[in-house]
């Protein structure tokens, strides 16, 4: 490396939570193969995530529930061979550890030694908290997911914005303070009451990553192709498109068959 070279400072747990300390927001995106994760890293995103939405956007899934540890593993080790300074955070798939933390603590390890990720997320609150700790106390950090959960989805019965009520919000600020107490380095909250969320921001050292969830997080994360406008069918409230890539690779598409079809392509310039 030239003496001249910028240092590449890699982003940590422990940076982002110095992002909270500062007042600083977060800035978090998911990403599923090598290309996207290299441009995201390069333009300064701060967290990327591996996301359990690749069954939805990836494959094609009505729900993130058949997305399996294997295929997560599979996401997540081309997604890391991209990010040179990003934090990398990868879901634990939905059945990789609820039924116990044996198995949990087993699918947290096999994601990172496999894939050179920074840390797993992982849904819920109490209900999981022994999960948590093994997973912690093995040395891997935790980001923490409340709110709506998408792996529960069929228990919810839609996807509508949860903790409305004053029962559901009692539990979800006390799951969020258990989880915190339990060592995770950061939360997600989805598609929450802003009000809501920022009551549980505020006392937590940890940052709070929203999306649905008002602008009073310490960060935001957003699905990539939603945001890119790749996906044009997913249009929720908290969704901010800026591309429309749909669009835009569709026309190039048809541009590039037309020029096919016309013998228009390749030129004399592009033949060898």
């Amino acid at each position: 490396m030239s003496a001249n070279a910028p240092e590449v400072k890699r982003i940590t747990t422990h940076t982002v939570q110095k992002m909270k300390a500062a007042g600083k927001k977060i800035s978090m995106i998911t990403a599923y193969d090598f290309s996207f994760a290299s441009i995201f890293d390069a333009a300064g995103i701060d967290v990327i995530l591996v996301g359990d939405s690749a069954s939805n956007v990836m494959a094609g899934h009505e729900t993130t529930l058949p997305i399996t540890l294997d295929q997560m593993i599979y996401h997540a080790s081309s997604v890391i061979r991209g990010a040179k300074r990003s934090l990398v955070v990868v879901d634990l798939p939905f059945g990789s550890y609820q039924s116990n933390s044996d198995i949990a603590l087993a699918s947290a390890i096999r994601i990172m030694k496999e894939t050179g990720a920074h840390a797993i997320k992982l849904e819920g609150g109490e209900e999981v908290l022994e999960s948590v700790k093994r997973i912690i106390g093995a040395g891997i950090p935790v980001m923490a997911h409340l709110g709506l959960t998408p792996q529960s989805i069929y228990k919810f019965g839609t996807y509508n914005v949860r903790a409305k009520e004053e029962a559901e919000a009692a539990k979800l600020r006390n799951d969020a303070k258990l989880l915190e107490e339990a060592g995770c380095f950061a939360v997600v909250l989805e598609k929450i009451p802003a009000a809501l969320a920022k009551e549980v921001s505020e006392p937590l050292e940890i940052p709070t990553i929203g999306i649905g969830a008002g602008p009073h997080c310490d960060g935001q994360v957003l699905v990539m192709h939603d945001m890119l406008g790749i996906n044009t069918e997913f249009k929720p409230r908290f969704l901010r498109q800026y591309l429309n890539l749909h669009e835009q690779i569709t026309g190039a598409v048809q541009k590039y068959i037309a020029d096919v079809k016309s013998n228009d392509f390749p030129s004399a310039a592009e033949s060898y």
